[in-house]
């Protein structure tokens, strides 16, 4: 290769085009000699093909332009956009093929252009698509060699990748193919510039398998965009537009002679030592599947749907605070792997629009089912139902938030038995408000608000809420109260955003062209205010949480944590004036995690994602809406301090007292254990003596009396079971019947001895 040859190519100018482009798909040819498993071309007289190409009329658009190219290009995966139209995930559509970004040719290495044109084209700034001295050539070579050589240029090669009528066939193109692709590589010469042929060339031309163009290529086998492949890395490639289908020492001795012709007159040799063992691994190496790309994947599934095509999707998505929740749940993972809990998800929501901003559907590395996305998968809900219960109570003006319920055991009757529900933290706590009540995620005050709205109703509230729960209310029962249904994170966040616009609901967006459709009210306004004045107490929330916690902020925000039966799911939904976070910790597996409550959960990065949104961003506390009313209240026996209170109109009160708090429900006992109707079996394996039961109760003082006899007194007392039903009393100080169960306990074989 001369001097002047060898300056033409590399200083060649690189032109300014546009990002978006198209193409086609078809196998390339080489010139020159020819490797094993290479597309050879068919040999022709030199004479002959000029003779037809005279005769031949030159095609009238039968090809493209060049932005049509580019306009009708594609890339195998379908590209999300954040709202700022950064790319931040890309979705494999096209499963038959694998194209990268369209590329323009100052954004591909210098190397991989020159390395391209000395491998397949040395003439190819001096022809105008046909190179007569290589044709001469290979005819030449043709007549008196057994091996075949080609002369196709790069703009023949390009024309039979954009005409199908002049696609190689197997076997070879056909004469009529070849002279078709002389034809329109002197129509393409005429149409295009050079610099755009080449560019053209690059993005189109399969080079191994499935890869199709250089962007493709050089990311999957050098894992790097191709602007920083060097010289090696570019022979290789030109190396397999010549053989495709060559072994990896065939494309290895090719890339020497390639690298070779690269460099500069009387340069010294290259070594080419390593590229054998490169190209053995780089090609023989099992193709590892390929991930989707970015940061999104699962919102990109959900958005890429039924397609069956690569598109382009504009989504509501912010790219910086979507990395942010992302890492920021990750490290909150790594810190409780050690209490065996390895996945979560977050989602951002704009209050107002209803965009959604981020949505992170898996912990990532560390959990075991990283495809799930669960945003969208269902999940107790726990304690985060409350707020709507309560919210419910008090419209229906069972309750205000001064009004006293009990926090004290309790057994309610069921279709299935006694249903027995316990604190979080084993502890009763006595009277209680429902400020209180509701702050502190108190369970009993819960369950006896249920009894007083029933399930039915409240599965009818949660249901216009569209919170996915597919039974009646009778299904779930009291325990709906706690949580018991299945929700995904998604729908419980925009249930919480309707805490956050006065009770209104519109369904969330995911594109800035969908249409959230008008608001509809799925809770009263003004039970709505007070439900969510109380969420953003953090003196209400003392009594579990303390004062001092992830759910403290230093602006206005209201928040309610959740943790389902057996710590298998851990929440924090919380909203400010502007945004509504949520935020899920747990397993995917369902494995229940070890001590995690909801402040070492899911709150530290709810409270990490509310800093971030609100480092320049202001939350006031909204204003009570008109109608409600402010009262200064006290309680009676300073069951709680003095406060001023909301109320909703004709339900204001100054003094609360204890003969104003709610009575007991029907089928509340005093006795916790042993549960009416209970059905015990003696062992006969263990020794009748030492199988026992414990009577419980919440009275230090009471007084035991069963079958008629008088047996012991205290809070609990242990018993030695005996066959037969049984009738247990519990007696107050002045010998007062304050509760009865009946139980049974069966076996045989058991002698009588008591009187003995």
């Amino acid at each position: 290769m001369g001097v002047e040859s060898w300056n033409s190519i590399i200083s060649t100018p690189s032109p300014t085009l546009p990002q978006q482009g198209g193409g086609g798909k078809e196998e390339s040819r080489g010139k020159g000699e020819s490797l094993p498993g290479a597309r050879n071309n068919h040999p022709l007289s030199s004479r002959l093909l000029l003779a037809l190409l005279l005769l031949a009329p030159l095609p009238a658009q039968a090809l493209p332009s060049f932005s049509e190219v580019k306009q009708g290009y594609h890339s195998s995966d379908a590209i999300l956009l954040d709202r700022h139209g950064e790319v931040i995930q890309r979705l494999r559509i096209d499963k038959t093929v694998r194209r990268g970004d369209w590329m323009k040719l100052n954004e591909i290495s210098p190397a991989m252009r020159l390395a391209l044109i000395v491998s397949e084209d040395k003439r190819f700034y001096r022809h105008s698509g046909v190179d007569w001295r290589a044709v001469g050539a290979a005819t030449w070579g043709n007549l008196w060699n057994s091996k075949t050589r080609g002369a196709s240029t790069i703009t023949m090669q390009l024309a039979g990748l954009l005409d199908e009528d002049l696609r190689q066939k197997t076997g070879g193109r056909s004469v009529g193919q070849k002279v078709g692709q002389a034809v329109s590589a002197s129509w393409l010469e005429r149409s295009w510039r050079k610099d755009q042929i080449l560019e053209a060339y690059l993005n189109l031309a399969p080079f191994r398998g499935e890869l199709v163009g250089v962007s493709a290529l050089s990311q999957r086998l050098f894992n790097k965009f191709p602007s920083g492949l060097n010289e090696e890395e570019s022979a290789l490639a030109a190396a397999l537009v010549r053989g495709p289908n060559a072994t990896p020492e065939q494309v290895a001795q090719r890339a020497c002679v390639v690298l070779r012709e690269m460099q500069p007159p009387k340069s010294p040799p290259p070594d080419c030592s390593r590229l054998p063992d490169i190209t053995r691994l780089l090609l023989t190496t099992p193709a590892t599947p390929q991930r989707d790309e970015g940061i999104a994947p699962h919102f990109a599934r959900r958005m890429a749907g039924n397609l069956t095509a690569p598109a382009t999707i504009r989504s509501t998505l912010d790219a910086r605070l979507q990395r942010f929740a992302a890492d920021t749940l990750r490290r909150h993972l790594r810190e409780l792997v050690r209490r065996n809990v390895e996945d979560g998800a977050a989602i951002v929501i704009d209050n107002a629009s209803g965009e959604v901003l981020a949505w992170i559907g898996s912990g990532g590395p560390l959990s075991s089912a990283a495809e799930v996305d669960n945003v969208l998968a269902r999940r107790q809900a726990g304690s985060t139902l409350k707020p709507f219960l309560y919210a419910q109570a008090i419209a229906e003006k069972h309750l205000t938030a001064a009004s006293l319920l009990e926090d004290s055991p309790v057994n309610l009757p069921t279709g299935n038995g006694q249903y027995i529900p316990r604190n979080y933290d084993n502890r009763f706590k006595g009277w209680v408000s429902v400020r209180t009540a509701l702050g502190s995620s108190l369970n009993i005050p819960a369950v006896r608000t249920l009894v007083m709205v029933t399930p039915h109703r409240f599965q009818k509230t949660l249901a216009g809420l569209d919170l996915p729960l597919e039974q009646s209310g009778d299904f779930y029962g009291y325990s709906l109260a706690l949580g018991s249904a299945d929700v995904t994170l998604a729908s419980l966040a925009n249930a919480y955003r309707a805490l956050a616009n006065g009770g209104k609901l519109t369904a969330l967006k995911l594109r800035p062209e969908d249409r959230s459709g008008s608001p509809r009210k799925a809770l009263d306004p003004l039970a709505t205010f007070v439900v969510t004045d109380i969420l953003a107490d953090r003196n209400a929330r003392a009594a579990t949480f303390g004062l001092d916690s992830p759910l403290a902020t230093r602006y206005w925000s209201a928040v309610k944590t959740g943790t389902s039966k057996d710590m298998r799911d851990n929440w924090c939904i919380g909203f400010s004036r502007r945004y509504t976070v949520g935020v899920w910790v747990g397993n995917a597996s369902g494995a229940p995690m070890w001590d995690v409550s909801g402040i070492t959960g899911a709150a530290p990065v709810w409270h990490a994602i509310m800093d971030r949104l609100h480092a320049g961003t202001r939350s006031p506390p909204p204003a009570a809406p008109a109608g409600l009313k402010q009262a200064r209240i006290s309680y009676e026996q300073n069951i709680e301090p003095a406060r001023n209170e909301w109320f909703l109109p004709g339900t204001a009160q100054t003094r609360i007292r204890l003969a104003q708090a709610s009575a007991r429900q029907p089928g509340i006992a005093r006795i916790s254990q042993p549960l009416n109707g209970a059905l015990y079996a003696l062992d006969p394996d263990i020794p009748p003596a030492n199988q026992r039961i414990a009577f419980t109760s919440d009275n230090p003082s009471a007084v035991w009396r069963l079958d008629g006899k008088r047996i012991g007194k205290g809070r609990k007392i242990d018993w030695p079971l005996w066959p037969g039903p049984h009738r247990l009393e519990l007696l107050d100080e002045k010998g007062k019947v304050v509760d009865t169960v009946r139980f049974e306990v069966r076996g045989a074989g058991v002698k009588d001895n008591r009187n003995k």
